[in-house]
């Protein structure tokens, strides 16, 4: 079993004809969500809140077969992030999480030790930026890194963040314990000003993981090992819009090592296993984009 942590939150996207619609989003939400559709077993490790929105999360979740037994619920209200689509279909964000679900995901609430079907945790997003959340997750991380593969993806939104430099360090510090670190370009150009992509890909892999995942929007991604360079193309599609493409990736990538019975700390791919990996998450990532909202496929249709 994977178990996802983070943040489950309501996408308040606006339609472009002054309306609104509330659609179930946040990154790990979606990564669990994915995964499950992949018909790979997951668990969703999160904070939710007991108000109608957290109640259409959890069945949402719940629906496609996630395990919710890690869920934490209180009467905080749930985390909002208002997104407005451009021409390219690209979303940008704003959010609201002051006193809300989401960031109050304590230590009490997380487990003393995982079941042994545990195979990887999957980490990032606002859980790294948000506190209590942010701690206590990274705590999780640095606990879990030695027993169990650990996938990182900041996915970084600079507009919440009080303390970049604090921020930084946690990064660095997790990217350097985790297994493998999926990043967006963007995400790069962040952590690395002027840096071009691969140098910055291959600086993060000379500081511990096995594996470096680069997403390039609609050209694709590349990914680095040790001694391997692999970069594929995205399929071509009509675009609605791209949120949850990036967490759609990531799941698909762990459900193909997860197929190959590939989870493990001392990942190994061949160069062939890579390109077969990022292809198949790529052609995740694109029909996901195909649909409005953070809609994964399922397996039926990939078959």
């Amino acid at each position: 079993m994977i178990v996802v942590c983070g943040e489950a939150l309501i996408d308040i996207v606006a339609d472009g004809d002054g309306t609104f619609r509330p659609m179930p989003g946040g990154g790990p939400f979606n990564t669990a969500l994915a995964l499950a559709r992949l018909e790979v077993p997951t668990c969703f490790l999160g904070r939710l809140s007991t108000d109608p929105f957290g109640r259409l999360l959890a069945d949402r979740l719940a629906a496609d077969g996630v395990d919710l037994s890690l869920i934490s619920r209180g009467a905080e209200p749930t985390t909002l992030a208002v997104a407005e689509i451009d021409s390219d279909g690209l979303a940008d964000y704003q959010f609201y999480f002051e006193a809300t679900s989401a960031p109050n995901l304590t230590p009490a609430m997380i487990p003393a030790r995982f079941d042994g079907n545990v195979t990887a945790l999957h980490v990032g997003t606002l859980g790294l930026m948000l506190e209590p959340m942010a701690s206590t997750l990274f705590q999780l991380a640095e606990r879990e890194s030695a027993h169990r593969l650990v996938m990182f993806d900041p996915n970084i939104r600079p507009a919440p963040l009080t303390d970049s430099s604090a921020y930084r360090n946690r990064i660095n510090s997790l990217m350097s314990r985790s297994t493998i670190v999926k990043a967006s370009d963007a995400d790069l150009a962040w952590l690395f000003p002027g840096l071009q992509l691969e140098a910055a890909a291959l600086e993060i892999l000379a500081t511990g993981p096995r594996l470096v995942v680069v997403t390039l929007g609609a050209l694709g991604a590349f990914g680095v090992s040790r001694g391997i360079n692999q970069r594929v193309s995205a399929p071509a599609v009509e675009v609605v819009d791209t949120i949850g493409a990036g967490d759609a990736f990531g799941a698909a990538l762990l459900a193909w090592l997860h197929d190959h019975e590939a989870l493990n700390t001392d990942l190994r791919l061949s160069a062939a296993d890579l390109k077969s990996a990022l292809e198949f998450s790529c052609l995740v990532a694109s029909l996901t984009c195909t649909r409005a909202g953070a809609e994964p496929p399922r397996r039926d249709e990939l078959r």
